[in-house]
Formats: structure tokens, sequence, C-alpha cells
């Protein structure tokens, strides 16, 4: 027994088994790609306002629009929403109880409360297109829509329906932290506060002032998103809506739409488009192909020709069916999906085209025979130079 040798225990035995090192860097790989994404995804929800241009785009286009809608209308706003309305408030009273709305133009019957109302609508849609004081006039802007929507719901041709809901929506944004009014008067601020010390704040105002802004940011954001997914929402489920429909699958749509009597503002303009029947089918498949398209061509730039095409889509049907403000409530909804670097170029763009225009006047202006004379400038002939005179003669002795 004493001569027998031990047998070295197996090191396979003893050790545990451990995952091999690609299972671990790859599961480690995903779950950091997952923590960054997040990580990258917070910061810039929390870290900055989105989409500022774009914000500002759409207050600009949503109050003048609301602002011309309410021009429009003026000669028959007491058919609309006034006292000789056939929509009588007790009508609009009984349609508040089972939708839940509510209108401050019902509060009185008097004419006179209602063309203060109608006056202060005006003086409210200018100042928010305006940008000015934003966050209290998209307050009052969002009043205002939905007072006068809610009032005679059935009166108008749906078209502000999508005003109503970005008008909401805009109240959650910083809308006028871009080309407004107040943009301006922040820059007046700065230009004079110049190198001006800053007052030493406490580190409680410290904290609440951060805390204030980033709250900002993220309602700004959300609210951005929220405009963005509606326009998304639009889009699709009004494709996927026509693709159910027989006449969208046989490209004869667009000929009903264009002889329906209740949408022909130039019925010869109509009649003259329906003579195409080849261009409206095409245009009727790349209307269901383009809305239905929409929602996954937004993270390339495939999205560029896409928001093309419903540009001209919805031009056309303001022209064609007579339905202007709905068209120009879906051209500004549109402008959400544009970066800000695009809105950026364009002044760059403008300054350009201003400054070659600018640098072509003066030839124009000669070629033309108008605009200012320059000073004349006589230029004097050069004298001529003096004849050299004569040598002396040589005198002699004979002439002396």
């Amino acid at each position: 027994m004493g001569n027998e040798q031990m047998t070295p225990p197996s090191t396979s035995a003893a050790t545990p088994h451990r995952p091999a090192e690609g299972e671990t860097s790859l599961a480690g790989r995903a779950v950091d790609l997952i923590l960054d994404r997040a990580g990258a995804l917070w910061t810039v929800f929390t870290g900055r306002p989105v989409s500022l241009y774009a914000a500002s785009v759409l207050r600009i286009g949503y109050g003048l629009l609301y602002l011309v809608f309410l021009l429009r209308e003026f000669p028959y706003r007491h058919e609309i929403w006034g006292p000789d309305s056939p929509w009588t408030p007790a009508l609009a009273g009984q349609l508040f109880d089972q939708t839940g709305w509510n209108s401050v133009l019902v509060l009185s019957g008097s004419r006179v409360y209602f063309e203060l109302c109608y006056v202060l609508a005006l003086v409210t849609s200018a100042l928010f297109t305006l940008g000015w004081r934003t966050r209290v006039m998209s307050v009052l802007f969002a009043v205002v829509v939905v007072s006068f929507h809610a009032r005679a719901i059935f009166m108008t041709d749906g078209g502000d329906n999508l005003v109503l809901l970005m008008a909401l929506y805009l109240v959650l944004t910083a809308c006028g932290r871009r080309w407004s009014l107040d943009a301006r008067r922040e820059r007046l601020r700065t230009v004079r506060a110049g190198d001006a010390p800053k007052p030493v704040r406490s580190f409680y105002a410290e904290q609440l002032g951060s805390a204030r802004s980033t709250l900002i940011t993220v309602v700004h954001n959300c609210g951005m998103l929220v405009i963005a997914a509606q326009v998304c929402f639009l889009y699709g489920s009004a494709g996927l809506y026509k693709v159910q429909g027989s006449t969208w699958g046989g490209g004869t749509a667009l000929h009903y739409a264009l002889n329906l009597e209740l949408f022909q503002p130039w019925p010869a303009l109509s009649h003259l488009v329906d003579t195409f029947p080849t261009v409206i089918a095409i245009a009727s498949y790349v209307t269901v192909l383009v809305q239905v398209a929409f929602p996954f061509v937004l993270f390339g730039r495939l999205k560029y020709p896409v928001l093309t095409v419903l540009l001209g889509m919805h031009i056309g049907i303001a022209v064609l069916m007579g339905l202007p403000v709905f068209s120009g409530a879906m051209i500004v909804a549109d402008a959400v999906f544009l970066p800000d670097r695009f809105y950026t170029f364009l002044p760059r763009l403008w300054r350009g085209a201003v400054r070659r225009t600018g640098m072509r006047r003066p030839a124009l202006g000669r070629a033309m025979g108008s605009g200012s004379v320059p000073a004349q400038v006589r230029v004097e002939a050069p004298a001529p130079a003096p004849a050299p005179a004569p040598a002396p003669e040589p005198r002699t002795a004979r002439g002396r």
C-alpha cells in the first residue's frame, strides 16, 4: 500500500462550468448597447428641446390659418356662430351635455357680447401668430378654437378638426422660442445685459430653475412627439381605410370625388381634370401608397419625396375640392417632420438671394434707363504742350 501512487484528481471535476467567453461578451455587449441607447434617448429627451423651429412653424401656420379663416367668415359670422345661427345655443347646450364640450360663446345671447368675442378671437390669433407672450396666448388660442368649434360643430366643413387638435397640443410646446416677438425681446435683453455679472442665486433657487427648465423641456418634447404621432395616425388610418374600398382599388375614387357638386368650386376645372382617366388612376394609387407608407419612411431620406407628393396632393384638394382649411392644416402639420437644419438654411438662402438681387439691380437700372444718374465728372482735355522756343542764331562779327 505504501508503494501505491495516488492518482491526481481531475481538474475538470473540481473546476465549475463557466460560460464561454463569446457568450458573455455578446450578452454584455447587448446589455451595454441597450443601456447606452436608453441613456442617449433620455439625455436627448430631457437635455434640450427638439424641433424648436418646427414648433414655431406650427404656431405661425395654425395661428395665421385660423386668423384667415375667421376673416373669411366675417360676413357670415352671425349665421355660423352668432345669434342668427340655425344651430341655436339651446341645441348647442344639448350637444354639450352629450359630448362634454363647452364654449364661451354660449355664455350670453347678446349680440354685443358675440361681437366682442369675435374681435378678441381675431386679436388672439394675430398675437399668437406673432409670438407675443406665447405661453399665455397659446392657452387663449386653444380656448378660442375650442369655443368656435364646439359652438357650431356642424356648420363648418370639418377642416378645423385638425386645427383644434393642434391648438391643444401646442399649449404643451415651447413654440415661441424661434421666429417670434418673444425671441426678439430675449435677444435684445441679452444684448443690453452685455458682460454684466449675473446676480448671485442661492442653491435652492439654482435647483428650482434647473428643475423648471427640465420640466419645460420634457413637456415640449412630449408635445412634439404627440403631434408627430397624430399626423402619422391620420395618414396611416386614411390609407388603410382607402385600401378597403373598391373605388380606390379600381383607381376611380378621384373620378367620383371630382363629380360631386358639393366639392366643385370651379366645375369647369373639375371636368377638365376628369378628362384624363389615366392620370386620375395613377393619382389614386399614389395617394393610397404614400399614405400607407408615410409612418414607415420618416427615419430616412425617402420622407422628403413623400412629403413633396403630399404637398402636391393637398394643394390639389384645396383647389379642386374647395377645402383650403383642411389642406392648409395638413400642410402645416407635415412641417413637423422637417429638421431644424432645413429651417436654419432658409434664412441663409433668402439672404443669398437678396444679395444676388442687390448686386444685379444697378446693372438692370442702367440697362433700362431707370434709377438715379451718378454725378458726372467733366474730364478736361489735356492742354497742348507749348512749342519749343527757337534756338538763338549764332552771332557773327558782322552783326556785332
